[in-house]
C-alpha cells in the first residue's frame, strides 16, 4: 500500500515537472500580465483566458516557440472574424497604454495590437531592443509621441505599421537602416519634417504609405532606386518641389498617389509612359506645363487624376490610342482646344473636363 502511494506521488511529481518544462518561463508570463494590467478591454473578455502558469497554451492571441517555449507572437486585432467577435456582435475596444514590460519578451517576433481604437501613450522606446521583431503593427489606435529614434536597430523588421494614430515628430533618420523592411505604413498621423533623402536604402520595400501627415521638403529621388516598390503614397502632406523624373523608370511601381501637396514643375513624360503604372493621382498641386503626349497602345490606367493643377495646352490626341483608361480627370486646369474623339473620352462625363480655359467638344460644348 505504501509503495503504491509512493508511486502515485512520484508520478504526480514527474507530471508536474513535465508540465512545468512545457510551460512558458515565469518571466514571459509576468511580462504578459504586466501588459494586461496596463490596458482595459471591457466587452469581449479576451483576457479571461490569460490565467494559469502556462502562457503558451490557450492564452488568447499568444503563441510560443515550440522548442524554447518562449513567447514569440502576440496577435490581438480589434477587427477580426474570430468567433469571439461574432458572438459579441461588435468590434473590439481597448484603452490604456502599451506596457514597457513587453520589452522583456526578448524572443518576440510579432507584435500586433491593431484597431483597438483607444490604446494611447507612446511606443515604448525599449521596443527597439527586441532583436527578433519582424512585425510591428499598431494601426488604428490613439498612440502618440514619436517613433523611437533608434528604430533602425530592428534589422529583422519586415512590417512597420503605425497608421491611423496620433504620432508626431520627424521620421527618424535611422529608419533607413531597416534593411529587411517590406511594408511601411505611417499614414494618417502627425509626422512632420522631411522624408530622409537616403530612404532608397530600403531596397526590400514594396509599399511606402505616408499620406495624411505634415511632411515637408521634396520627394527623395532615391525612392526610384527601390526596385520592388509597387505602391507609393505621399498624398495630403506639404511636400514641395518637382516630381523626380526617375520615378517614371521604376519597373514595379503600379500605384502613385501624390495628390494634395505643394508640388510644382512639369509632369515627367516617363511617368505617364511607364507601362507598369496603373493608378496615378497628382491632383491638387501646382503642376505646370503641357500634358505629355506619350500615350499609346500599351497605355493601361485604371485611373489618372490630374485635376486642380496649372496644366496648359491641349489634350494629347495620343490618349485616344490608349488600350484602356478607366477614369480620367483633367478638370480645374488651364487646358484649351478640342477634346479628342473615341475612347476613353466617349465614356467620360463633362465633370472630367470642367473648369478649364477653353476646352470644347463632347461632352462639353461644341467647338
Amino acid at each position: 500500500m505504501t509503495s503504491s502511494v509512493s508511486l502515485v506521488a512520484v508520478a504526480a511529481v514527474l507530471l508536474a515537472l513535465a508540465v512545468a518544462a512545457n510551460a512558458c518561463p515565469p518571466a514571459d508570463r509576468e511580462a504578459l500580465l504586466s501588459f494586461k494590467a496596463a490596458v482595459d478591454e471591457p466587452y469581449l473578455g479576451i483576457f479571461k483566458s490569460w490565467s494559469g502558469n502556462d502562457c503558451c497554451t490557450n492564452w488568447y492571441g499568444v503563441s510560443c516557440d515550440p522548442e524554447s517555449k518562449r513567447v514569440a507572437d502576440i496577435v490581438l486585432r480589434g477587427e477580426s472574424e474570430d468567433p469571439i467577435f461574432e458572438k459579441a456582435g461588435r468590434s473590439g475596444y481597448m484603452s490604456g497604454s502599451i506596457s514597457p514590460a513587453l520589452c522583456n519578451l526578448d524572443r518576440l517576433t510579432t507584435l500586433i495590437l491593431a484597431d483597438w481604437k483607444d490604446i494611447s501613450g507612446p511606443i515604448p522606446p525599449c521596443i527597439t531592443s527586441l532583436p527578433s521583431l519582424r512585425i510591428l503593427d499598431l494601426i488604428g489606435n490613439k498612440i502618440s509621441g514619436q517613433i523611437p529614434n533608434d528604430i533602425g536597430k530592428l534589422r529583422r523588421l519586415t512590417v512597420l505599421n503605425v497608421a491611423d494614430n496620433q504620432i508626431s515628430g520627424p521620421l527618424p533618420s535611422s529608419v533607413v537602416d531597416l534593411n529587411s523592411l517590406m511594408h511601411l505604413d505611417l499614414s494618417n498621423n502627425r509626422l512632420s519634417g522631411d522624408i530622409p533623402s537616403d530612404i532608397g536604402k530600403l531596397s526590400m520595400m514594396s509599399r511606402a504609405l505616408l499620406s495624411r501627415n505634415h511632411l515637408t521638403g521634396s520627394i527623395p529621388a532615391s525612392l526610384a532606386g527601390i526596385y520592388r516598390l509597387a505602391d507609393l503614397d505621399l498624398a495630403m502632406n506639404q511636400i514641395s518641389g518637382s516630381i523626380p523624373a526617375q520615378l517614371g523608370s521604376m519597373p514595379v511601381l503600379s500605384t502613385l498617389n501624390l495628390d494634395g501637396n505643394l508640388l510644382t514643375g512639369p509632369i515627367p513624360a516617363d511617368l505617364l509612359s511607364n507601362s507598369g503604372l496603373n493608378i496615378v493621382n497628382l491632383s491638387r498641386n501646382g503642376l505646370e506645363g503641357n500634358l505629355p503626349d506619350v500615350f499609346g497602345p500599351k497605355t493601361y490606367f485604371t485611373a489618372i487624376d490630374l485635376s486642380y493643377n496649372n496644366l496648359r495646352g491641349s489634350i494629347p490626341k495620343s490618349l485616344s490610342t490608349a488600350k484602356y483608361i478607366g477614369h480620367l480627370d483633367l478638370s480645374h486646369n488651364h487646358l484649351c482646344g478640342p477634346i479628342p474623339n473615341g475612347s476613353p473620352f466617349d465614356h467620360l462625363e463633362a465633370s472630367s473636363f470642367a473648369n478649364n480655359d477653353c476646352l470644347c467638344g463632347m461632352p462639353l460644348r461644341t467647338c
